[in-house]
């Protein structure tokens, strides 16, 4: 394994997060939330820094285009050019706009915003009006990323209003959508002069232990009663938001 991985990464580290990989996977795949961000909180304290936000974006490529491969069939199609479009204008936004925006405030509204998609009040969207709420989900996640890191949670909270009884179009969606992200955010950093080569071998083997994670967690996905996945899943999504929600405030408490 060491021939295959940069000099500076030791293989215990590569071999925690090349199975971290599989579980977390199956996590995203049978509940729809949690396995990116627990991914990279692993990978953060395993790897460079300065190499975790392109790595992590490859094997997070592979991962969701794995999961919308064995979800095909549920994968809503017609809300993804909303998404890319949306993307296109975020990630150009994010690119040129040079400011520094203020961590803690992104991380408090970001909770807001899927506490309370998650709990209030739902408005009845029209086929055309949700394509425009898609579109404008892509900008600001892929805007948002090009500072915070992981949106994914942003974008699911748009996702589970739109597909409300359909777990399978849900995440089968969402998977694709992200993958219109990553490859804007690897094309990004591949633009930006990062070198992929040396951390190819890690990157191909976290994307196969990822696949079959996948695989994994699809078959928990088709166990679970379409009641019992909302409760999962908003009890998970809660978490996530209480978890940003906790870390921007904590930024104002005294040391």
């Amino acid at each position: 394994m060491p021939e295959l991985l940069p000099p500076d990464l030791p293989a215990y580290s590569a071999a925690i997060m090349i199975v971290s990989s599989f579980f977390t996977s199956m996590i995203m795949a049978a509940t729809g939330l949690g396995g990116g961000v627990l991914l990279l909180s692993i990978m953060a304290s395993l790897m460079p820094i300065a190499a975790l936000i392109p790595v992590h974006g490859v094997v997070q490529l592979g991962s969701n285009a794995g999961r919308t491969f064995l979800l095909r069939n549920s994968v809503q199609w017609s809300y993804l050019l909303p998404f890319l479009l949306g993307s296109l204008i975020g990630a150009a936004l994010g690119g040129k706009l040079v400011v520094t925006l203020n961590d803690a405030v992104l991380r408090i509204a970001l909770a807001v915003f899927i506490l309370y998609m998650v709990w209030g009040p739902k408005p009845k969207f029209k086929a055309s009006s949700t394509r425009w709420l898609t579109a404008l989900g892509g900008t600001i996640s892929t805007f948002l990323t090009m500072f915070f890191g992981a949106t994914g949670p942003f974008v699911m909270a748009i996702y589970s209003n739109i597909f409300p009884d359909n777990r399978h179009h849900f995440i089968a969606t969402h998977s694709a959508a992200m993958i219109i992200q990553h490859v804007l955010k690897v094309i990004a950093f591949g633009l930006l002069g990062f070198a992929f080569a040396p951390w190819a071998g890690l990157i191909v083997a976290m994307v196969a232990t990822g696949f079959a994670g996948t695989w994994t967690g699809t078959r928990l996905l088709n166990r679970i009663p379409e009641a019992s996945f909302r409760v999962i899943f908003k009890a998970l999504i809660s978490l996530v938001a209480l978890h940003l929600l906790w870390r921007g405030l904590a930024s104002y408490l005294p040391a």
